[in-house]
């Protein structure tokens, strides 16, 4: 009995340790994808691969972990860390006028890990979720620029929405591939230590 609850609870410190490091490793991807960024003349928002990293976490990590990966990307640049575009971060960066969309991140996250959870392992849920992720990136973030900026729905969809539909829609096709095959990988790789 001794023996039995003994590899028991080494068994749950490998899969917290596990949950740990690759939890760890979104978050650092997300830092890595935010400074693929290229300044655009129009807009305050940069045209970013960080999406990319939001779209893996979520639908690779699930709503919790994925949310939670998120999330301490955020917390590291509310702390001053440089983690945003252009290797930027503090209290102004995350409560300027991109701070919604980075919020949103976290959002993004939950709703692609819940989405692809409930739906099980079928292709069309990871875009899917993917699309309904960013749309809450989206609204967050454009309400958010609306009141920031102090414009009207349609400029701030022109400034911060239309300008990025095409580039996500590759990022979602890349990401649903990715994920799709990743997912797997680590349940299994779970599943053996």
């Amino acid at each position: 009995m001794i023996i039995g609850l003994q590899l028991e609870e080494s068994a749950l410190k490998k899969d917290s340790i596990r949950n740990i490091t690759v939890t760890a490793m979104f978050v650092a991807l997300t830092i890595v994808l935010s400074q693929i960024a290229i300044p655009l003349p129009f807009t305050d928002v940069p045209l970013s691969l960080a999406t990319l990293a939001v779209f893996l976490s979520g639908a690779v990590l699930g709503p919790a972990r994925g949310a939670v990966a998120q999330g301490i990307y955020v917390v590291m640049g509310l702390a001053g860390l440089p983690v945003f575009a252009n290797f930027s971060g503090g209290f102004a960066r995350v409560l300027g006028p991109t701070g919604g969309y980075i919020w949103g991140y976290v959002v993004a996250a939950l709703f692609i890990g819940l989405i692809i959870s409930k739906a099980g392992r079928r292709f069309w849920a990871y875009p899917a979720a993917m699309v309904t992720g960013l749309a809450g990136c989206y609204a967050l973030g454009t309400a958010w620029y609306m009141i920031y900026a102090q414009i009207d729905l349609w400029a701030a969809l022109a400034l911060c929405v239309v300008p990025f539909l095409v580039g996500d829609a590759i990022k979602i096709v890349l990401a649903s591939v990715l994920a799709y095959r990743l997912r797997p990988m680590l349940n299994r790789m779970a599943a053996s230590a």
